[in-house]
C-alpha cells in the first residue's frame, strides 16, 4: 500500500488512513518529543497535545444525526450529535498513555483493555489478558496505541475485538506514529478499519524500529527507560 506524502496544509486520507494536517505546530510538536535529549515532563505534556489532536480527529469519522437546539437568543442552531454507542480500548501499556485525554474529551467514556506480548521463541502475538465492556458489539470503538510498526500487535487486537462481535467498519484505530510497511499489513487484513495518525515515517530498519522514529515511546512516556 503506497503511502503520499503529506503536504503541511494538508489533511491527507488515502482510504481509510487519515493523517493529521502536517502544520509548522505539529512538527514543532513532534520535534520535542523525538528528541533522545527530552525531559520526560516535556515529552508527556507535548505527546498528549497531539494525541488530543488524533481523538478528535478519530471522533469526527464516526456517525452523526442532525439536531436541533434553541440558542439563548431564542434563534436555532442546526447541529449534530453521535448516533451510535463508543468506548475507548487500550493496548497495554502503551496505549494507556492515551486514556486521559480520551477521558478529558468524553469523561463518561467506557474503557476496555488487552494485554499483548510478543512470545520470545516463536515471536508471535500471544493474548495474556483482555477486559471489555459486554455489550462491546454494539459500540464504535476507538483502538488506543501510539506504535503501529510491523503490526503484529494491531492485528491480533482488532481480531480479538472482532471476535466479540464489533464490526470492521466500526473500529477507529487511533495512533501516534506509523511507517508504510505498517499500514499495509493493517489493511491488507482489515481494510475496513480506519486508522487516524499524526506521522508516517520512512521506513522500518532491519531491527524493526521506526525511522527515524520516538524511541520505545511507552518507556519514555512511563519513565521506564534506561
Amino acid at each position: 500500500m503506497s503511502v503520499t506524502t503529506v503536504s503541511p496544509a494538508e489533511h491527507h486520507v488515502d482510504g481509510n488512513v487519515h493523517v493529521l494536517p502536517q502544520t509548522n505546530h505539529l512538527r514543532a510538536l513532534h520535534t520535542i518529543i523525538r528528541d533522545r535529549t527530552a525531559r520526560r515532563e516535556d515529552l508527556v505534556f507535548h505527546s498528549r497535545r497531539i494525541m488530543r489532536l488524533l481523538i478528535e480527529t478519530g471522533l469526527d469519522l464516526l456517525p452523526y444525526e442532525k439536531a436541533e437546539v434553541e440558542t439563548p437568543v431564542g434563534s436555532t442552531y442546526d447541529g449534530l450529535r453521535l448516533t451510535s454507542k463508543i468506548c475507548g480500548v487500550s493496548i497495554i501499556r502503551a496505549g494507556d498513555s492515551m486514556e486521559t485525554e480520551l477521558r478529558t474529551i468524553i469523561p463518561s467514556v467506557r474503557i476496555g483493555k488487552i494485554l499483548i506480548q510478543r512470545d520470545k521463541v516463536t515471536k508471535l502475538p500471544q493474548l495474556y489478558y483482555s477486559h471489555l465492556p459486554a455489550d462491546i458489539a454494539e459500540r464504535h470503538v476507538l483502538l488506543l496505541d501510539p506504535m503501529l510498526a510491523t503490526g503484529g500487535t494491531a492485528l491480533a487486537a482488532i481480531q480479538l475485538l472482532l471476535d466479540k462481535g464489533v464490526r470492521e467498519e466500526h473500529i477507529v484505530f487511533i495512533n501516534l506514529l506509523t511507517v508504510p510497511e505498517g499500514i499495509a499489513v493493517l489493511h491488507d487484513r482489515f481494510p475496513n478499519v480506519k486508522l487516524v495518525t499524526s506521522a508516517v515515517d520512512r521506513q522500518l530498519n532491519e531491527n524493526a524500529y521506526m525511522i527515524p522514529g520516538i524511541g520505545d515511546f511507552g518507556d519514555r512516556f512511563f519513565g521506564t527507560d534506561r
